[in-house]
């Protein structure tokens, strides 16, 4: 089996559990809002063991003041993502009768695309559930973190909405399923938003250009409808210049108490211009800083710039979806935007300590691009995603436990700031080994369902010798086996789906 980016809990780290008392000791003190948010969370019945006490906070110029630091391998670090592109794509290409390119399929973006029953918080934060099931593969174990926002609060209830659409109008947007989806998508969601919200539209192709101000809906629908009537596919793909423009006019009608935010629409097949995803983001950093306008990426196309789509969003402060047909466009434009558009969460992290007395390694599948230093997690100056109201962030690791250990094995913690006062917040989650269900396949729905997506995503990347595969992945046939029993017995039309999708894999392999 081949394992990369797989953490060790050796014998030097035992070592310094054992001797590091001073340095080990509980998390008794309060988050920085003056809540006790873990409420001594890490230091339940572990015979001592903790992570080390939070950082205290350090003003701007300050250096950190410790000459030593325990040893950071049991934690496990890395910025929210809700993005779902790389799934939806992996589907488009597999209708087509193609296999995916192993470099766009990102397992948390799988795992990410299904509904969870995670427990929903009162207000604004998260809550954390922490579980997981034992493998086939001996001592291995799938422990899945669970983040989840409060639902999103009805339309009227909402702060009001500014959107800048950057629209790609380049010649290969003339393809069936690109522009033409666009326009009916954009014609639809402005029927949906409130006469107090406001649009602007910016297209692109070889030039920029802004084809409507940001303007108020209310007695403007029919100025808005003619703009979005008027968008016809040219030249070639300036995205840069795009993405530029979308932010200047985002600025020039900046909406102070609005939601502020740029939605790219595009193929991301940059061929003019700037083409760095990091360039672009540079010419606009002052936008996203000083302002807060986040970046909302919509990939269209059965040729995609997948990995420049992704790189924007996320240093972006945003996320991407992957549209491919009416339906797709249709929850988008229609449900997702429109009931999602305020954010609860802005810069939040998460941190999965594992006990190194019950945990012998451990690997965080997927979110490659959006590791953190452990040490930074506390550091809200350091970027981490943006959340809103009624998402799920689900995060799977694979466990290998000591033979015969049990008691406590990770405690996982989510760091975010308030999206008005930058007050920062902390909620944590624990699970024991005996909250391990006895089987992937027999464990609570939910978590059978992200196993089964982790494992289609681990199977599509196979081949690809930059990525370890799973501990217990079953074949692609024995996964289409598994994945249709579980279609049929929870009656849900997104895992038939995916089930359709590993079937179809498993044809092309």
């Amino acid at each position: 089996m081949k394992w990369h980016g797989t953490r060790r809990l050796g014998g030097a780290l035992l070592a310094l559990t054992a001797a590091g008392g001073l340095l080990l000791t509980g998390c008794g003190g309060g988050t920085d809002d003056g809540s006790k948010a873990s409420d001594n969370a890490y230091d339940r019945g572990r015979d001592g063991w903790a992570p080390p006490p939070p950082a205290p906070e350090r003003g701007p110029g300050e250096q950190d003041s410790r000459e030593v630091a325990p040893d950071p391998d049991y934690l496990s670090t890395f910025a929210l993502d809700v993005d779902t592109a790389s799934y939806g794509y992996a589907r488009r290409t597999l209708g087509e009768g193609r296999l995916p390119d192993p470099s766009t399929v990102r397992p948390e973006e799988f795992v990410n695309s299904f509904r969870q029953d995670y427990e929903r918080p009162g207000g604004d934060g998260f809550t954390v559930t922490v579980d997981g099931a034992r493998t086939d593969e001996e001592d291995w174990s799938l422990v899945r973190v669970g983040l989840a926002t409060r639902p999103a609060a009805p339309s009227g209830e909402r702060p009001p909405a500014a959107l800048t659409f950057v629209i790609d109008i380049s010649g290969s947007m003339a393809e069936p399923g690109r522009l033409d989806l666009a326009r009916e998508s954009l014609t639809t969601m402005t029927e949906r938003l409130r006469d107090d919200d406001s649009v602007a539209i910016v297209t692109f192709s070889d030039e920029a250009e802004t084809v409507l101000p940001m303007t108020r809906l209310g007695g403007n629908r029919g100025e808005v409808h003619d703009a979005v009537d008027s968008l016809e596919p040219t030249d070639s793909t300036n995205l840069g210049a795009g993405v530029e423009a979308g932010y200047e006019t985002a600025v020039e009608g900046l909406r102070e108490g609005a939601t502020n935010r740029v939605v790219l629409v595009s193929d991301a097949l940059a061929n003019t211009g700037e083409t760095d995803a990091d360039a672009i983001l540079e010419r606009i950093a002052d936008s996203r800083r000083e302002h807060g306008i986040t970046l909302f990426g919509v990939g269209v196309g059965s040729d995609y710039g997948d990995a420049l789509m992704e790189r924007l969003a996320d240093k972006g402060d945003g996320h991407t979806v992957y549209v491919s047909d009416e339906e797709d466009a249709r929850e988008v434009f229609s449900e997702q935007l429109p009931r999602n558009i305020e954010l609860t969460a802005r810069d939040a992290k998460a941190q999965v300590a594992f006990d190194p007395e019950t945990v012998a390694e451990f690997r965080l599948v997927g979110y490659d691009n959006r590791r953190v230093a452990d040490e930074d997690f506390r550091d809200d100056r350091v970027d981490g995603g943006e959340v809103g109201p009624g998402h799920t962030v689900t995060a799977l690791y694979a466990v290998r436990t000591r033979a015969g250990a049990e008691g406590h094995l990770a405690t996982a913690t989510v760091r975010w700031l308030d999206p008005d006062s930058r007050a920062p917040h902390e909620e944590t989650g624990d699970l024991e080994t005996d909250g391990l269900a006895g089987s992937v396949w027999e464990a609570r729905r939910g978590l059978t369902v992200t196993a089964t997506a982790a494992y289609f995503a681990d199977a599509l990347r196979s081949h690809d010798q930059r990525y370890g595969s799973l501990p217990g992945a079953p074949g692609l046939g024995e996964l289409s086996e598994r994945a249709g029993s579980l279609a049929d017995r929870s009656e849900d039309e997104d895992v038939s789906a995916l089930a359709e999708a590993i079937r179809a894999a498993d044809r092309l392999a």
